[in-house]
């Protein structure tokens, strides 16, 4: 059994997007993503730590264009004064948002971070998490992404899991990346 982590005082779900979790161009293992996501924002929810859920603005004629059906986020939001949806431009879900206020507002000193994609929006976050203080948990089974596809004449197709595992890792020593979601507990920060 793996130990538990110190419980946490926010979760960041990142861009859980119906573009991203339904349908035939879902990421690998959507069912058991959307699985240890929701699990996640049940005990979040319980514990009444803060809860945010980022929501991607893609481009134009991307699959999470604004006010799309791919750019809604999948999972049902509970908005209230410790539960919000704040969009971003770009993979770091810190830049040009109120991210940042929100968690100081409240108080939170370490988050849990899951969702789409490993390597990009969810690494890109939890980056600057890192880089302003806050003690992380990455649980290695809420987040995903897609395979990385091959490059003829220099290499082979990546599959996902092996994408997500290098994206967490990735982020060195200091963020606790290798709890399954089952043992991430949650409490107020306030």
């Amino acid at each position: 059994m793996t130990s538990s982590p110190a419980p946490t005082d926010a979760l960041i779900v990142v861009d859980m997007q119906t573009a991203f979790v339904a349908g035939t161009d879902a990421v690998p293992g959507a069912a058991q993503l959307l699985d240890r996501v929701g699990l996640l924002l049940d005990r979040a929810r319980e514990a009444g730590a803060v809860v945010v859920h980022l929501q991607n603005d893609g481009p134009p004629a991307a699959d999470d264009e604004p006010e799309t059906p791919g750019w809604e986020l999948y999972l049902p939001v509970k908005p209230g004064p410790r539960e919000h949806v704040i969009r971003k431009p770009r993979d770091d879900g810190f830049d040009a948002t109120p991210l940042g206020e929100v968690l100081v507002s409240a108080g939170v000193r370490s988050l849990a971070i899951c969702g789409v994609m490993s390597e990009m929006c969810v690494h890109a976050t939890a980056k600057t998490a890192l880089a302003r203080g806050y003690r992380v948990v990455l649980p290695y089974d809420a987040h995903g992404t897609y395979d990385a596809p091959a490059v003829e004449g220099v290499a082979a197709g990546i599959p996902a899991h092996v994408v997500s595992r290098v994206a967490a890792w990735s982020l060195g020593d200091q963020p606790e990346n290798t709890v399954p979601a089952e043992v991430v507990r949650f409490a107020s920060s306030r």
